[in-house]
C-alpha cells in the first residue's frame, strides 16, 4: 500500500515537472516569435551576431596584416585592386583593420556591460530589500558616481592603469553600473512588499530565498533590457575613448582610432577611412537599440 502511494507520488511530481518544462517551452516559444515578428529587434540581433561572428573570425577572413602597411598604395580609394575599402593614411588595409578593430570594441565594451548588470543586480536587490543605514550608503555612493564625469573617471584610470583595453572596461563598468543599479532598486522597492513577497515569508523563506527566487526574475528582466540598450551607447562610448588615446594604442586596430587617423585626412578627400569604421559604429549601436526595445516589448509588455 504504501509502495502504491510513493508511486502515485511521484508520478504526480513527475507530472508537474513536465508541465512547467512544457510551460517554461511554451512561453520561451512565444517570446521568440515575438521577437521575430519585430523587424528592427531581429535585425538587430542579427547585426550583433553578424558583428561578433565576423570579429571572431577575424585572423580568417581578414586578407591582409592589419598592421602591415604599403606606403605606395597610401589612401587608396575603397575599390582598388585586392582592397575593398580602400587604404589608409600609413597604406593599411581598412576592411582589414575593421575586422581586427571589431575584437578589441567588442571585448571592451559587451564584457564590461555584463559585469555592470550583475553588479547591479547584486547592490539593487540588497539596497532595496534591507532598510538601514548601509543599504542607504550604497545609494549614497551610486549618487556620486552619477556625478562623476565618465571622462574624467576614464583619464583618472588611465593614468593609474596606462591608456588601454583594461581602463576602458574599467571605465565603462564603473559608469554603467549606477544607471543600472538605479533601475534595479526602483524594481525592489516596488515588488519587496507586495502579497507574494509577504508569503514567501510567512511560509519560512529565507531572505536569500526571497531575493532570489521571488524578487529577482520580477526585475531582472528590466535590468537585462537597459544593459542591452546601454550597450549600444557603451559601443560609441569606447570608440570615443579611443578617439582620445586613452582606449587601444597604437598600431593595433580600433575603430574609435580609426576614426581619429581618418579625421585627419579628411582635408585630402580621403573621406573613406573615417567613414567605414564610423558607420560600423553607428549601425552597431543601432542595432543593440533595436534589439533592447525589442526585448523590452517581448519581456516586459506590460511596459
Amino acid at each position: 500500500m504504501n509502495h502504491a502511494v510513493t508511486t502515485t507520488v511521484a508520478a504526480d511530481d513527475n507530472d508537474n515537472d513536465n508541465d512547467g518544462q512544457h510551460a517554461f517551452r511554451s512561453a520561451a516559444r512565444g517570446r521568440w516569435h515575438r521577437l521575430r515578428a519585430n523587424r528592427l529587434a531581429l535585425l538587430g540581433l542579427v547585426v550583433i551576431v553578424l558583428a561578433l561572428a565576423v570579429s571572431a573570425a577575424a585572423p580568417w577572413l581578414a586578407p591582409h596584416d592589419p598592421n602591415v602597411a604599403e606606403p605606395q598604395l597610401r589612401l587608396a580609394p575603397p575599390g582598388a585592386p585586392g582592397y575593398w575599402l580602400g587604404l589608409d593614411a600609413q597604406g593599411r588595409d581598412i576592411f582589414s583593420r575593421l575586422l581586427w578593430g571589431g575584437r578589441r570594441a567588442l571585448l571592451a565594451s559587451i564584457p564590461p556591460v555584463v559585469a555592470a548588470v550583475l553588479l547591479s543586480l547584486a547592490l539593487g536587490l540588497l539596497a532595496g530589500y534591507h532598510r538601514g543605514r548601509w543599504p542607504a550608503l550604497i545609494m549614497r555612493v551610486i549618487d556620486i558616481l552619477f556625478a562623476f564625469p565618465m571622462v574624467l573617471l576614464a583619464i583618472g584610470l588611465a593614468t593609474a592603469l596606462g591608456p588601454g583595453i583594461w581602463a576602458v572596461a574599467l571605465t565603462i563598468v564603473f559608469s554603467a553600473t549606477p544607471y543600472l543599479t538605479r533601475v534595479v532598486y526602483a524594481g525592489v522597492r516596488a515588488e519587496r512588499d507586495k502579497e507574494y513577497v509577504e508569503a514567501a515569508r510567512a511560509c519560512g523563506a529565507t531572505t536569500a530565498d526571497v531575493l532570489l527566487r521571488e524578487i529577482l526574475p520580477n526585475v531582472a528582466t528590466a535590468a537585462v533590457v537597459y544593459g542591452t540598450t546601454l550597450a549600444g551607447g557603451m559601443i560609441v562610448f569606447q570608440a570615443g575613448l579611443s578617439f582620445l588615446g586613452l582606449g587601444t594604442q597604437p598600431p593595433d586596430a580600433d575603430w574609435g582610432r580609426m576614426v581619429a587617423e581618418g579625421a585627419q585626412v579628411l582635408v585630402l578627400g580621403a573621406a573613406h577611412v573615417a567613414t567605414a569604421p564610423a558607420l560600423v559604429i553607428v549601425a552597431l549601436a543601432l542595432a543593440f537599440n533595436w534589439l533592447g526595445n525589442g526585448l523590452r516589448d517581448v519581456l516586459d509588455p506590460r511596459g
